[in-house]
């Protein structure tokens, strides 16, 4: 035994069988209960919530109305479907109606282009027939004045229409100047170098080379010339007798005809 033992104040009091019962009891109420609690919490937690949720009466009323609502969405289609053909039936209308117009507008400027060819054909063939009635009006009689013309050929007059007479039979070649072949300036050219004259070389230029006689005074070794005066198409050299020579064409060559057999226009005087 400790030396304290028989101190009251050192000894651990002794609890009564009753205050053990009660703190047991305590104790045992208290687990009870809280094992209830946690086996209610764990029912509530395995049960499932439901909750319910009231959908609006379809009525007579709505339902007439969603039904109108149905056929004005129809009736709007519709008249957009309506409207949709009737514009592109239009763009087709004014399409082909512009297209028709084109047409139109070709068609008459072909025929107006047509009609002012026709018109200036008949204005140039007017003009043609005006102008050979003119140049037949200006020409004299040559049957009278070939005649009486001076058959004569003397000094250099002789000497050109002895070189023209000479190259007869030769051919008549675009821009020839011999001496077998000839283009009708060409030959008057060279029969008047045979004597010392230097002519120009082309029609034109020799209608205007010397003094203009008149058709009715002509005399061998003369120039006549077709066409008007400075822009003269052929040339030949009168030779007296009423006769002429010229290089006249690819089909004849070198010929000697007639004053009738194409009327000269005017005639020059070199010598």
């Amino acid at each position: 035994m400790s030396h304290t033992a028989h101190i009251r104040s050192h000894r651990k009091p002794r609890r009564s069988a009753s205050t053990i019962s009660m703190r047991a009891g305590v104790a045992g109420g208290v687990l009870g209960t809280l094992a209830v609690v946690g086996a209610s919490g764990a029912a509530n937690a395995a049960e499932p919530v439901t909750q319910t949720i009231e959908l609006p009466t379809l009525t007579s009323d709505m339902a007439s109305q969603v039904a109108q609502s149905a056929d004005v969405t129809q009736q709007t289609a519709a008249d957009y479907r309506l409207r949709a053909e009737r514009d592109a039936a239009a763009a087709q209308a004014a399409k082909q109606a512009r297209a028709d117009l084109a047409d139109a507008q070709k068609k008459a400027e072909a025929k107006k282009k047509a009609a002012e060819a026709k018109k200036k054909a008949a204005e140039a063939a007017r003009r043609a027939a005006a102008e050979r009635a003119a140049r037949s009006a200006d020409r004299p009689s040559l049957s009278v004045s070939a005649s009486t013309g001076s058959s004569s050929s003397t000094g250099s007059a002789a000497s050109i229409v002895s070189f023209v007479k000479a190259q007869i039979g030769d051919a008549y070649v675009s821009g020839g100047t011999g001496p077998s072949s000839w283009d009708c300036s060409g030959l008057v050219q060279a029969a008047f170098k045979q004597v010392g004259v230097s002519l120009p070389r082309v029609s034109q230029d020799q209608s205007t080379a010397g003094t203009q006689v008149s058709l009715n005074n002509l005399k061998a070794g003369d120039i006549l010339y077709w066409g008007s005066s400075g822009s003269a198409y052929h040339v030949a050299v009168y030779v007296g007798g009423g006769m002429f020579v010229g290089a006249q064409n690819p089909s004849t060559g070198v010929v000697e005809k007639p004053l009738s057999y194409d009327p000269p226009t005017g005639a020059v005087r070199v010598l």
